[in-house]
């Protein structure tokens, strides 16, 4: 399948990787303590069924996100520990164009729309597996893609 139309948006890059396990402090030892990644937050939402780190590796609109994350419930869904390496964060500079797009040309979304992710950001996500509709997913990856603010689409644009 073709796109129908031009691309009206551009992937700037890796906004993110989230990475899940059943203990955030076991994470942390390798990505902050070893790797000496820094943390700059925390997210926990019971929804979502998660409770994060968010570390920052690089600075600036260079930098990527690296979420560290546990589940509040190991038993429940999302399961963000299953896959270990949950998802990519890409940045985006036009959200809602790319979102539109995309859904045009076949590419399935997870429920929930786009919303503010973790970061502050506006964020939706590519399904990680196509249906009869919508047959373009992410091949058993979850995607994010991120809003890019201005000083990121000035950088990476």
């Amino acid at each position: 399948m073709s796109p129908t139309s031009p691309r009206p948006f551009r992937i700037l890059g890796i906004q993110q990787i989230a990475i899940g396990g059943t203990d955030k402090a076991r994470l942390a030892r390798l990505w902050v303590d070893i790797f000496g990644l820094e943390p700059k937050g925390s997210f926990r939402s019971e929804r979502e069924n998660v409770d994060e780190v968010i570390c920052a590796l690089g600075r600036g609109p260079y930098a990527v996100e690296v979420d560290l994350m546990q589940p509040i419930d190991p038993e429940g869904k999302p399961a963000v520990h299953v896959p270990p390496l949950n998802h990519i964060g890409l940045w985006v500079d036009d959200l809602r164009a790319a979102m539109d797009w995309m859904a045009s040309n076949g590419v399935r979304f997870a429920p929930g729309g786009i919303r503010e992710g973790a970061g502050g950001h506006e964020v939706c996500f590519i399904h990680p597996k196509g249906n009869d509709e919508f047959p373009i997913g992410g091949e058993g990856v979850l995607i994010e893609l991120v809003q890019a603010p201005s000083d990121v689409i000035a950088a990476l644009g």
